[in-house]
C-alpha cells in the first residue's frame, strides 16, 4: 500500500469547472457601450458617499466602457453649483459625459441653468422629482420641461412613466424613464408605440421575459442600458441583458447604439 494519499476519481476537472462557471467571467455578450445612470457623491439613506474616483474605478472593473454622470451636489444641495462641479469634474473622464440638472422646485432659474448647460455643450438634463417633490400637474415641472424639450435635451427622467409620461407625449420629446418597473412595462410599451423618443433602461425590467417583451412589442430602440451606479451591482444587470432571447444585434442596440443615436 502506497504511502501516498489517492486521488478520488469521479470528480469534476478544472477544465469542466471551468465551463461550469464561466458566466462569473464577463463575455463579450455583457458588453455596455453606454451606462445611461451613474451618479457619484453623498446620497440619503445611503451608508456610504462614493466619490468619483470610487465610481470611475467601479466601472473599470465592470463590462461597461462609457456613462453618463453627475454628481449628486446638483439634484440635492444646488443645482447651479452642483452642474458647474460635474462638467468640471469629468473634465478629464473620457469615458464619463456629464449630465445637467435643475430644481423643479425654483423654475424661475431654470431657463439660466438650461442656458448654462447649452453652452457647455449638455445634452443631458436628469430630472430628480422624488427628491424634489414635483407632480406631472405642477407649473414650475411643466415649465422645467418645456423649456428643455425646446432646446432639444434629451430627459433622464426618474418616477413612475405612467404619471410622467402623458404630460410628455406629442411633443417630440427624446426621454429615457430610469424608473421602469417590469409591473409597469405593459403602460410604457402603450405610449412608446405611438412616441419614438419614449425609452426606458433595462435596470427594474426584472421579469423572466420583460426584456423580450419589449422588444417584441416596440423593437429595440426602446430600451437601454442603466446601471444605477454605484447603488445596485452592475454584474446582474449585465448578465440579464446577456441572457435575454434576442437578438446580437438587438441585445447591441440596447447595450450601445441607442444611446450612440442619442448622441448623434
Amino acid at each position: 500500500m502506497s504511502g501516498s494519499a489517492q486521488q478520488p476519481t469521479g470528480g469534476p476537472t478544472s477544465e469542466s469547472a471551468q465551463r461550469t462557471y464561466e458566466w462569473l467571467r464577463p463575455s463579450p455578450e455583457e458588453h455596455i457601450g453606454w451606462d445611461v445612470d451613474v451618479l457619484y457623491g453623498p446620497w440619503p439613506r445611503h451608508p456610504h458617499d462614493t466619490g468619483l474616483d470610487e465610481v470611475r474605478a467601479h466601472l473599470r472593473r465592470s463590462p461597461v466602457a462609457n456613462a453618463l454622470a453627475l454628481s449628486t451636489r446638483g439634484p440635492l444641495f444646488d443645482d447651479e453649483a452642483g452642474n458647474a462641479e460635474t462638467i468640471r469634474d469629468l473634465d478629464d473622464c473620457p469615458e464619463l459625459l456629464p449630465v445637467g440638472t435643475v430644481d423643479v422646485r425654483d423654475a424661475l432659474t431654470a431657463e439660466d441653468r438650461l442656458d448654462e448647460l447649452a453652452a457647455a455643450g449638455v445634452r443631458f438634463l436628469r430630472l430628480f422629482t422624488l427628491e424634489q417633490a414635483a407632480e406631472p400637474g405642477f407649473p414650475g415641472y411643466r415649465r422645467v420641461v418645456k423649456l428643455a424639450i425646446d432646446r432639444g435635451m434629451v430627459l433622464l427622467h426618474d418616477g413612475d412613466p405612467r404619471r410622467f409620461g402623458p404630460p410628455l407625449t406629442d411633443r417630440g420629446a427624446d426621454v429615457v424613464f430610469l424608473d421602469l418597473h417590469a409591473y409597469l412595462l405593459a403602460d410604457f410599451l402603450l405610449m412608446a408605440r405611438d412616441e419614438p423618443g419614449f425609452r426606458a433602461t433595462t435596470r427594474m425590467l426584472s421579469g423572466p421575459d420583460s426584456i423580450e417583451r419589449a422588444v417584441d412589442a416596440v423593437g429595440p430602440r426602446h430600451l437601454v442600458f442603466g446601471s444605477r451606479t454605484p447603488f445596485m451591482d452592475i454584474s446582474p444587470q449585465t448578465m440579464k441583458l446577456r441572457y435575454a432571447d434576442i437578438s446580437p444585434d438587438d441585445r447591441a442596440a440596447i447595450a450601445t447604439k441607442n444611446v450612440e443615436e442619442l448622441l448623434a
